[in-house]
């Protein structure tokens, strides 16, 4: 590796003195004017890892759900997952590194790593439709090329289609063709499958209203439609042609909001669905005769796939086990629910979808989705083996079947990262299959009423916490308060976390009724001002 090279290429994509980032779940997340030196320097993190791991890593250029102004970066590892935690902290120390210490922190990595330079290094490299993401990817490519790594940069894609190519490349075609249309010809074909099944029980003509945040979503999907079976029909919203990117649209805006998108009119009972900026998450909703609003969340969308798949378990004879994995905001309702009706583990992991992730590789099958609708389903390689097995082997015709409509689920699910589009299609096939409306799913079970507030403190780091981040360990005297307002409410929970991002607490809580939801969480929230150092004003009653 030639380190003059890179000090020269650094010299044209220099830091700014004095500016820290860290990398998180999401990556690196900044203003678009603040990134140019860390895109540069995760290309030369992306060789590295990708010597370190002789395998094929992706880098990915968006901000996702975030304001249009913003972008960001993020690696992707071997299979598709997200970077490993080892690798975020050189991340970290690498984006951090003022120019005189560029050099000596590569070569720290290099050796903690003991990395041989003699490995070939390659990186795919994708980018969302942000007016400054094509001039970071170039920064990328830049970095890339100083360590001399070789690269294919893929341009526009969606943040799943990346992490799908990804996976593919490292698994030489076993995952499907490394190719957008490969990932489009593989989820379609599976898809049709399932609907050719479906089409033995009913006429399954479906008209689906999707906002696409004023993002990359609207691109691909409109690429994709003409893969798809006339049984779909797609009306695509906020496709970007006029909207700015995520406002006052897409799934976040509609999941916090409660409200359907600006640009997307809703009539009675039809079938809507949001995407967010990047296509990795999706919420589904609509309007009931009273004119009111319904969310179909990450809970929903959960409950929905895996009882589909318990169903088709139990059908086929197989043993193996299923769980669902959700986050401390997981509804307590859809959490009853599941427990009562997959009678297998229903668990709870620290807010993040990489620690969904990492606890549903645990089971044959995981599914997991946090609320905001980011989610996917995971197969061990035994239980994708066994299906298969069945599927082309098994005399019981009843068996074969559920075997079959398994199998092209598999094919249908992205399970590298939660993917808007082919949870949109999984949702749509299960929906068919099942012969359920929009308003039957939703009956599956009721939310709690419940309420989401911040509180903004001095330093987030004075809380502490535990259990999933459902228990807080300080400050002291915290949670025996908050415990002590839980039991005053009936089908009462509360639970605090420190931000990621910023220096608010986090306060959720719900209820048997909407005013003790909302009452629940701003007196915890006064407890949280009280006793974890709240600056500004006292927390006011929710109105």
């Amino acid at each position: 590796m030639d380190f003059g090279t890179v000090a020269k290429y650094s010299a044209l994509h220099a830091k700014p003195p004095g500016l820290s980032s860290q990398y998180g779940t999401a990556g690196f997340r900044s203003k678009a004017e603040n990134l140019d030196h860390t895109m540069f320097r995760m290309g030369l993190l992306a060789v590295l890892r990708s010597k370190k791991t002789q395998s094929t890593i992706g880098v990915m250029v968006t901000a996702s759900h975030n304001p249009e102004e913003d972008n960001g970066v993020k690696l992707i590892d071997p299979l598709g997952e997200m970077l490993a935690p080892s690798w975020e902290e050189h991340a970290t120390c690498l984006a951090n590194a003022e120019e005189p210490e560029l050099l000596t922190v590569l070569s720290d990595i290099c050796q903690k790593e003991a990395l041989d330079s003699q490995h070939d290094a390659f990186v795919v490299i994708g980018r969302d439709t942000r007016s400054s993401s094509k001039k970071l990817s170039q920064s990328v490519i830049d970095g890339v090329t100083a360590l001399g790594g070789q690269f294919r940069d893929y341009g526009l894609v969606t943040t799943p289609q990346l992490h799908y190519v990804v996976c593919c490349r490292n698994t030489h075609g076993n995952y499907g063709r490394a190719t957008v249309e490969g990932y489009y010809q593989k989820l379609s074909k599976a898809f049709m499958e399932l609907m050719k099944q479906a089409a033995t029980q009913r006429d399954c003509h479906v008209c689906l209203k999707i906002d696409c945040a004023n993002g990359i979503g609207a691109l691909k999907l409109k690429e994709m439609e003409r893969y798809l079976p006339g049984c779909l029909r797609i009306h695509i919203f906020n496709d970007g042609l006029n909207g700015k990117l995520n406002h006052l649209c897409g799934a976040d805006f509609v999941k916090e909001h409660q409200k359907p998108p600006v640009g997307l009119e809703m009539t009675t009972g039809e079938r809507c669905c949001s995407f967010d900026g990047d296509a990795d998450r999706i919420v589904y909703y609509y309007n009931d005769a009273a004119g009111r609003f319904h969310l179909l969340d990450g809970d929903k969308i959960a409950t929905l796939i895996s009882t589909f798949i318990k169903e088709l378990l139990v059908k086929t004879g197989q043993t193996l086990t299923l769980a669902v994995i959700q986050t401390a905001y997981a509804n307590g309702s859809s959490t009853r629910y599941l427990e009562e009706t997959i009678k297998g583990p229903v668990q709870c992991a620290k807010t993040g979808v990489k620690h969904l992730h990492h606890k549903a590789k645990e089971f044959d099958v995981g599914v997991y989705f946090e609320a905001n609708g980011h989610g996917t389903v995971l197969f061990s390689k035994t239980a994708e083996m066994k299906i298969r097995h069945q599927a082309e082997n098994e005399k019981d015709n009843r068996k074969r079947e559920a075997a079959k409509i398994l199998e092209n689920t598999i094919d249908l699910i992205n399970q590298t990262v939660g993917d808007a589009i082919s949870d949109m299609l999984v949702i749509e096939a299960i929906l068919a299959l099942k012969n359920l409306t929009v308003q039957q799913w939703d009956a599956m079970y009721t939310d709690r009423p419940n309420r989401q507030l911040k509180v903004k403190v001095a330093d987030r780091r004075v809380i502490d916490t535990t259990d999933a981040e459902r228990r807080a360990v300080t400050p002291p005297g915290l949670q025996e308060k908050i415990d002590a307002l839980v039991k005053k409410t009936t089908w009462a929970r509360a639970f605090v976390r420190p931000s990621g991002t910023e220096d608010v607490v986090r306060v959720y809580a719900e209820a048997d009724t909407q005013e003790n939801a909302d009452n629940l969480a701003h007196e915890v929230s006064l407890a949280v001002y009280c006793l974890a150092g709240g600056v500004g004003e006292e927390p006011k009653p929710v109105v």
